[in-house]
């Protein structure tokens, strides 16, 4: 194939777009945009990654829709960024939302950048207070708002998940003030990012751990030190705060200094301003309780003691009734014993009267059969071997016999 007699060399192709873009963008121009990558060189000058992203769906990751490479010089940087921090509160961070003023370049090596010759710090304060509201009023449409403030609190209240840095300052002042407070808890760390890019899921990922082995725990304690704005950034954060708002145990926040209320603080169960402050509010809560265990140990004694002089009088009043009952029930009984006694006695003497009555009959009937009766009226009993003959058929000729009169017994034989 043969060449086209007309062409241009690549560094001509890239003058001519140098050219074009300065020249048509020769003005400064204040710009939108969030900072993706920040990096502050040896030599004093800020290097910044700038990219505009799509407005993300509900749980999804927005996508980027535009990326540039952008610098301050060092004579520059100074200045702006004490600027920036005095006027926000927060230095120059990844994540932040930033109008600045621009200048268009164009390398032939580099390609396209800009220059940062201002920024409007009114803009990123504008837009964080914007994405705290937009968390709250989701929040609230989620009907989760109040959901983790609505939990009871356990008393006592002693095993904790604290989610936090085992290296920030933070987590050691509340262990040094929870430890000086004199009362025994148990504390499980789970080790966290707490500020930065990876701040919003490392704490996410710790609670769903947390709320995996929540028969463990009484409460969660979300803390860190204060910080600048942006750091604190992520506690502003959608989702984070609809993990603390729906967490199934009280989360206790400790996030800032006095002057940061994030919108974690504003749905956890009971927000602090500080981590020693949720130290104190711990063993000041150990304090009230241990308060009201001794008020409860007198009340249970006094009513103890009372309810034992009551039992006392009513079992002497008891006692009493008894004794009372037990005489007039034995005089009761003795009378009756009595009456019956002569009852009995009456009864006896006319039944031995009925028999005697009976004897003395059955005695004059016997005397009236007796035979020493019949004989006093002349008859004798004529007896042979013994036996009384009652028929003289039974005498044998020559037998003895004995003949009893009344008054005597006459021998004779049988002839």
């Amino acid at each position: 194939m043969t060449a086209p007699a007309q062409h241009i060399t690549l560094s001509e192709l890239q003058h001519r777009i140098k050219s074009a873009v300065e020249g048509s963008l020769a003005l400064p121009l204040w710009v939108v945009a969030e900072v993706s990558e920040l990096k502050v060189n040896y030599s004093g000058h800020c290097y910044l990654e700038l990219v505009e992203k799509s407005e993300p769906t509900r749980g999804g990751t927005p996508i980027p829709r535009a990326q540039v490479r952008a610098v301050i010089w060092r004579s520059q940087y100074a200045m702006l960024s004490s600027y920036f921090e005095a006027q926000t509160g927060s230095r120059l961070a990844v994540g932040m939302k930033i109008l600045a003023k621009v200048v268009v370049s164009y390398h032939e090596l580099y390609g396209l950048s800009l220059q940062i010759t201002d920024l409007d710090a009114s803009y990123t304060l504008g837009e964080v207070e914007r994405q705290r509201q937009m968390t709250i009023a989701q929040l609230q449409r989620d009907g989760v708002w109040d959901m983790n403030r609505s939990l009871p609190l356990p008393r006592p209240l002693q095993r904790i998940a604290v989610v936090s840095s085992a290296a920030a300052a933070g987590y050691r002042d509340f262990c040094n003030e929870l430890r000086d407070g004199g009362y025994a808890f148990s504390l499980t760390l789970f080790d966290v990012v707490v500020q930065g890019a990876a701040a919003e899921q490392s704490i996410c990922t710790a609670l769903e751990e947390v709320a995996l082995r929540q028969e463990q725990f009484d409460a969660v304690v979300l803390i860190r030190g204060g910080g600048s704005a942006s750091d604190l950034s992520c506690f502003n954060s959608y989702r984070l705060c609809s993990y603390v708002a729906q967490f199934p145990l009280p989360v206790l926040t400790g996030i800032g200094h006095d002057k940061d209320t994030s919108v974690a603080d504003m749905v956890a169960h009971t927000p602090l301003k500080t981590p020693t402050a949720v130290a104190a509010w711990l063993v000041d809560r150990m304090e009230r309780i241990e308060g009201w265990l001794e008020e409860m140990t007198i009340q249970l004694a006094n009513l103890a003691t009372a309810r034992t002089k009551s039992e006392e009088l009513r079992l002497e009043r008891m006692a009493s009734e008894l004794k009372l009952q037990a005489a007039t029930y034995c005089q009761r009984a003795g009378a009756h014993l009595e009456l019956m006694r002569e009852q009995v006695e009456s009864l006896v003497l006319r039944r031995l009267e009925r028999e005697q009555g009976r004897l003395e009959l059955m005695e004059r009937s016997v005397e009236a059969l007796s035979p020493k009766r019949i004989m006093q009226l002349g008859f004798a009993v004529v007896r042979a071997g013994g036996k009384a003959l009652t028929s003289v058929g039974a005498a044998k000729a020559g037998e003895e016999l004995e003949i009893e009169l009344k008054d005597g017994v006459i021998k004779a034989r049988v002839e």
